[in-house]
């Protein structure tokens, strides 16, 4: 292998002018223009056959990313043992990278009016985005079945802007009708369609889903069986963007009052404990690497603090040992770190062995999920199609939408813009009309299998029908066969759509 290579005239001026710029080192913005290109032109980069710009030696070049470089190529090319030459050398694969991504650098930073503060911006953004271009720009028109009478496919266009307020699903319908077939079938048309960079985060409350080995390998979905194995969840729910007194404080509140949600033994005594032993797990881990308690920090605390007031253990005491006993969630001392970021995981999180705490578990999920969309820029839309990035999936709904869930509201109220969409599956359509939240006013796709007992109110919400087709399809609902499903029109002709579900075993068995 050659120990350096020469860039063409056009490259050098470009890695010039960024240094002064940015303040960079030639080798690094070289680097990152290889890296670039190798993104975005891959096996179609043109040859440089210009040598008269600027030396980059090997060892700068590479740094301590040399085997990171290598492996990307590697991928690229589908070719594990390039030779040496091929690599790096006046006629080499990197070289030709390098000028053609030191042209599209230049090409962005004109376009940035040589603004270094918005190329740089720019430059985030193709990185953040770029792995989804296939769908930016692109549908999500999802095939959900074939009308009963003259089998016309039922397309759903799921991040179509112009179409949809939103892209949250709801599918409703009485146990063994093929809710789950369905659901399962969207969900691996969407990972396959976004090329899987739409993600998932699927809590399953009966455990017939994570038992789908299919289904996990084609939606390439991570399964945590919880209270199964020792496994816990990654995930920890005390983990903040800053830890000063104000974000602590608050954030140590609102853990209180999602407890106290779920739990109706929870008083205004018990949250008080909560709030403050949160605040001492976080004094306890200042200045560590990892500034944050867990729940084993949390029962410490709560219970010394009981045993100084001279308090017996309450249902606070009791949900905080279950929490730290059944091992749940990252705990200090795991061999490896918490999850990063959940809006970059497909998760299917298996909760049907807990006897307990399964709503607490998803709601801690479901808040860590609302403080990193918050962080999030607005999801990208190009041709009236907006990159959808997670999709948070509540199997059983029923048993969670009761619940004041504030951060399930949040996510279906704020998420669209930035790309995180809800997607329930439940029993009735009753489940969605809750004193203090209405779900099925925000709920743009609703597929109905068969009920019973389905109100004509309920029904007109639901399809946007008339009174009178409404109580027309009282009996209808509650006569559907398994796998028929009655759901709104695409079509502003009708007043509602009759169709057979695609399912899951039949598309991909």
């Amino acid at each position: 292998m050659a120990d350096r290579l020469m860039t063409s005239m056009a490259a050098d001026d470009v890695l010039t002018a960024l240094r002064r710029e940015t303040r960079l080192d030639k080798a690094v913005l070289a680097r990152l223009a290889c890296c670039l290109s190798l993104a975005l032109d891959g096996r179609e980069v043109p040859p440089s056959i210009n040598f008269s710009g600027g030396e980059i030696r090997q060892t700068s070049f590479l740094g301590p990313d040399g085997p990171v470089i290598y492996a990307l190529i590697a991928h690229v090319y589908e070719q594990p043992d390039l030779p040496d030459e091929v690599l790096f050398s006046n006629r080499s694969i990197i070289k030709n990278h390098i000028d053609r991504g030191c042209a599209r650098l230049e090409q962005w930073f004109n376009e940035c009016e040589r603004d270094v503060s918005r190329w740089l911006e720019h430059l985030l953004k193709v990185v953040e985005f770029d792995g989804r271009r296939e769908l930016i720009g692109a549908g999500l028109d999802l095939l959900m079945g074939r009308t009963v009478l003259d089998q016309r496919n039922v397309i759903a266009e799921l991040n179509n802007t112009a179409r949809h307020a939103n892209s949250h699903l709801a599918i409703m319908g009485k146990p063994g009708v093929g809710k789950t077939q369905f659901l399962l079938k969207i969900l691996t048309d969407i990972r396959i369609q976004s090329n899987f960079q739409t993600h998932f985060i699927y809590f399953d409350y009966k455990g017939d889903v994570v038992s789908n080995t299919r289904f996990l390998d084609l939606a390439k979905a991570q399964p945590y069986r919880l209270l199964q194995s020792g496994q816990n969840l990654p995930i920890n729910p005390f983990i903040l963007p800053v830890y000063d007194d104000q974000t602590i404080n608050v954030s140590a509140r609102e853990k209180a009052e999602s407890f106290a949600s779920i739990n109706a033994k929870l008083g205004v005594v018990q949250k008080g404990a909560l709030t403050e032993a949160i605040r001492a797990g976080y004094a306890q881990r200042t200045a560590t690497d990892a500034p944050y308690p867990d729940f084993q920090d949390i029962l410490n605390i709560a219970a010394q603090m009981y045993e100084d007031q001279g308090r017996n253990d309450d249902s606070l005491i009791e949900i905080l040992r279950d929490l730290a006993t059944f091992n749940l969630f990252w705990k200090h001392g795991d061999a490896t770190a918490p999850m990063e970021r959940l809006t970059q995981r497909t998760l299917l999180i298996d909760v049907h062995a807990m006897p307990v705490l399964k709503e607490l578990a998803a709601y801690l999920v479901i808040e860590r999920l609302y403080k990193e969309m918050a962080l999030l820029p607005d999801s990208p839309v190009e041709n009236d199609r907006r990159t959808i990035r997670t999709i948070l999936v509540i199997d059983e709904a029923h048993n969670y939408l009761s619940q004041r869930n504030l951060f399930l509201q949040r996510i279906i109220r704020e998420g669209r813009s930035k790309g995180i969409v809800v997607f329930f599956a439940s029993q009735s359509p009753n489940d969605y009309q809750q004193k203090f939240f209405n779900f099925q006013e925000l709920l743009e796709f609703t597929y109905l299998f068969q009920c019973d007992g389905v109100s004509a109110s309920a029904l007109q919400d639901i399809l946007g029908c008339s009174s009178k087709t409404a109580k027309d399809l009282q009996v209808e609902v509650a006569r559907l066969e398994p796998g028929q499903v009655i759901s709104r029109s695409p079509n502003q002709t009708e007043d509602f759509v009759k169709f057979a579900a695609e399912a899951f075993y039949k598309s991909y068995g």
